[in-house]
């Protein structure tokens, strides 16, 4: 059991329980709309979006078996910029503001 891993590609190729839902996240990518997700902690929203950017980078063979596997079928590679707010203490605007800033200076060298 994948207790404490929030990362899909660990998780599936280490061998671990995976319940499967990427019909749901060929769902989610492919009908078009927005979406918030609001889940509850310890819910599963590091994993649905792990899930999310291996879908989006195209790692095909971390999906074997699984049902996107049979629902996609072009599996294009596209980048994926990834924010992350855990751990930070946003008490001001600006200070959300620095940490957007630098994460999109990240990307811009990393693309």
């Amino acid at each position: 059991m994948p207790i404490g891993i929030q990362d899909f590609q660990t998780i599936r190729e280490d061998g671990y329980i995976y319940v499967d839902k990427t019909a749901f996240v060929y769902e989610l990518a492919n009908t078009g709309k927005s979406y918030f997700l609001s889940r509850p902690r310890r819910f599963g929203k590091s994993l649905l979006i792990s899930t999310i950017e291996a879908y989006f980078l195209g790692k095909k063979e971390l999906f074997r078996g699984l049902a996107i596997e049979n629902l996609e079928q072009e599996w294009k590679s596209y980048p994926v910029l990834k924010f992350s707010l855990a751990g930070g203490e946003f008490t001001t605007a600006d200070g959300l503001k620095e940490v957007l800033k630098n994460t999109l200076q990240n990307f811009e060298k990393d693309f």
